[in-house]
C-alpha cells in the first residue's frame, strides 16, 4: 500500500477547516487525525452548528485540547439540534459564510451516508459551497448501524488512540452517561480500521474526489508522493 502523505504548501502552515453538526462530532470522527495534525502547528477554524452554553463549553475545550499548537479559530452556533433539515437555509448560510472568507487545505466534515438528519444535512451542503477542496468525510459510530466502506485512512499508533479516548472523555463530560460512550466503542472501531489498513489502529474517512499530482525528486534521490 503506497501511503499519501498530507502536506501544507511550500513555506505556510496546513489550512484546515473542521466541521461538527454537534459539540463532540470532530473529535469522535477525526480525534487522532487532529492530534496528528497539530503537530504541524496547522491554521484550523473549527466550527460547531449547534449546542447548549454546556455543550459549546464542552466544544471549546476539545478544540484546544485536541488542537493544543494549532492557530486556532472557533466558532459555534446555536441551531436546534435534531432540526437541521428543517433549517437548511441557515446552515447554508453559514457554511457560505466561512467559504467566502477562507479556502483551505482540506476540510474534515461529516459524510452524506450518515443517518443522522444533522450530520447528513451538514455533510451535503459541504460540497455545494467548498468545491476545490480535499473533503475528508468522518464517521461516528451510532446504533443506527450506518458504518460504511471507507476510501481513506489515517493509521493511528496505540498511544494516539488512547490519548483520543482520553480526551473525549475529559472533554465532553455530559456525554459520559450515554450507553454507547466507552472506550470499547471507541477503540474497538479503531482497530477495526487498523486492522483494515494493517495498522493497529487508524480512523477511516470516505472522499469523493481527490487529485493526485506525482512529485518526482532529482535523479538518484528518492521519491516522494503527495495527496
Amino acid at each position: 500500500m503506497l501511503p499519501l502523505h498530507l502536506g501544507a504548501p511550500a513555506g505556510v502552515p496546513l489550512s484546515v477547516l473542521a466541521i461538527g453538526a454537534h459539540p463532540d462530532d470532530i473529535e469522535i470522527g477525526a480525534g487522532g487525525l487532529l492530534l496528528a495534525l497539530a503537530q504541524g502547528r496547522p491554521n484550523v477554524r473549527y466550527v460547531v452548528l449547534t449546542g447548549t452554553e454546556e455543550r459549546h463549553q464542552e466544544a471549546r475545550n476539545a478544540a484546544r485540547s485536541f488542537l493544543p499548537d494549532a492557530d486556532l479559530a472557533i466558532e459555534l452556533f446555536d441551531l436546534p439540534e435534531g432540526r437541521l433539515p428543517a433549517v437548511w437555509a441557515d446552515v447554508k448560510e453559514i457554511l457560505e459564510g466561512i467559504a467566502r472568507s477562507c479556502s483551505p487545505d482540506i476540510i474534515i466534515a461529516p459524510s452524506s451516508d450518515d443517518a443522522h438528519q444533522d450530520h447528513r444535512t451538514t455533510a451535503e451542503i459541504v460540497p455545494t459551497v467548498f468545491r476545490d477542496q480535499l473533503s475528508l468525510a468522518y464517521e461516528i459510530p451510532k446504533w443506527d448501524g450506518d458504518i460504511g466502506r471507507p476510501s481513506v485512512y489515517v493509521p493511528l499508533s496505540a498511544e494516539t488512540a488512547s490519548r483520543k479516548v482520553e480526551l473525549l472523555h475529559k472533554c465532553f463530560p455530559s456525554q459520559r452517561n450515554r450507553d454507547w460512550w466507552d472506550d470499547e466503542v471507541f477503540l474497538g472501531l479503531a482497530r477495526l480500521r487498523g486492522m483494515e489498513c494493517r495498522a493497529p489502529y487508524a480512523e477511516a474517512f470516505t472522499c469523493t474526489k481527490s487529485v493526485i499530482v506525482p512529485v518526482l525528486s532529482a535523479p538518484g534521490n528518492s521519491r516522494e508522493e503527495t495527496l
